[in-house]
């Protein structure tokens, strides 16, 4: 039976979530920690038997804090909870030593499963303990105002559905997504060009913009591919002619429907909505980001905007992808995440 547990999440929504589908008896003993590096020093300075890991956090990621496991030679059993479901990223973690993978939201059915496991493993060892003599241990040394829990709840609904739509493209490209931490923010239009942190100023961008609607809900979902990312998208779609203008243009649209509409879909289905898609518009190509969002200004106001930057290692490829609610749409979607907040 597991005695001490610790969930290792930068979200306080999953962190809950997570808490909330074990075993009651286990309440009394299960611990938080809001990233890596505080894992970790919870695991050098006491004793846990099983750690709920996710990938994406700052600090340290999920990754890092495996390897640090590895390297240290901690005795924990890992189990990685992630919204980044790509195969790669499964075979990472499990070739770093994690017991097992379950992706977000957690499914009851698979995490009974592998608590299962983890019991197994415990006997195992409890049994292998009984006829091998006991090794002391060594202790390791080493207007509308968005509130954390609603930037909190936003963030981990955005993890979820970035994860689902960089499990497509790893899917359909074969290759290895790197996915960021989502950033959540309430900006006036002004603002808007500070919110693409990952974008470069000096390299000039291309840019999709598609509208979305639903329950109450509107807004636009903004793609912006940095020019240098063209080469190797068009590599990786198996494209050997000459890269025009209307070329680039094609891989542009190709990439936002995959992006925008796995995302879109991911959102709406963690908060029980349906959203429609309206026609792709393109916001101009080859220029700066900041000039592609001062002539389109008229579109965006007071927005929440949810940012996501997409990387694909071992290529030269780039994109920001914001989410840009009315603020009119704040209310309906704070009235539908408050569920989730409640204990």
């Amino acid at each position: 039976m597991v005695a001490a547990v610790l969930i290792c999440d930068d979200s306080n929504l999953a962190r809950k979530q997570m808490a909330r589908a074990l075993p009651a008896e286990w309440q009394q003993n299960i611990q938080f920690a809001g990233h890596g590096g505080e894992a970790l020093d919870i695991l050098q300075r006491q004793s846990i038997d099983l750690l709920f890991l996710d990938l994406n956090m700052p600090i340290l990621d999920g990754y890092q804090v495996l390897a640090a496991i590895q390297q240290q030679q901690l005795s924990v059993k890992t189990i990685v909870v992630s919204g980044d479901i790509q195969p790669e990223a499964r075979e990472r973690v499990l070739s770093y030593g994690a017991l097992d993978f379950i992706k977000k939201p957690v499914d009851q059915n698979k995490l009974n499963h592998v608590l299962g496991l983890v019991e197994q493993k415990t006997i195992q060892q409890q049994e292998q303990a009984k006829t091998e003599p006991k090794v002391a241990a060594v202790k390791n040394t080493g207007s509308f105002v968005l509130s954390n829990d609603l930037r909190d709840v936003f963030q981990e609904l955005s993890n979820v559905a970035m994860g689902q739509a960089g499990d497509l493209l790893a899917r359909l490209l074969k290759v290895f997504v790197k996915l960021p931490i989502p950033n959540v923010n309430v900006i006036e239009v002004s603002e808007l060009h500070m919110a693409i942190a990952s974008v470069e100023q000096k390299e000039n961008t291309s840019a999709v913009c598609q509208g979305f609607i639903g329950g109450g809900v509107a807004g636009e979902a903004l793609l912006i591919l940095n020019d240098s990312s063209f080469v190797d998208i068009a590599r990786l779609m198996q494209y050997d002619g000459e890269l025009t203008t209307k070329v680039e243009l094609e891989l542009l649209m190709d990439i936002a429907n995959i992006l925008i509409g796995a995302v879109l879909k991911g959102l709406a289905e963690q908060i029980d909505m349906t959203f429609s898609q309206g026609h792709p518009v393109v916001l101009g190509q080859h220029a700066p980001v900041s000039e592609l969002i001062k002539a389109n200004a008229r579109r965006w106001r007071r927005t929440l905007a949810i940012e996501i930057s997409y990387g694909i290692e071992n290529y030269n490829i780039s994109c920001d992808l914001l989410l840009l609610f009315t603020e009119d749409s704040i209310k309906t979607l704070n009235y539908k995440v408050e569920f989730l907040l409640e204990d």
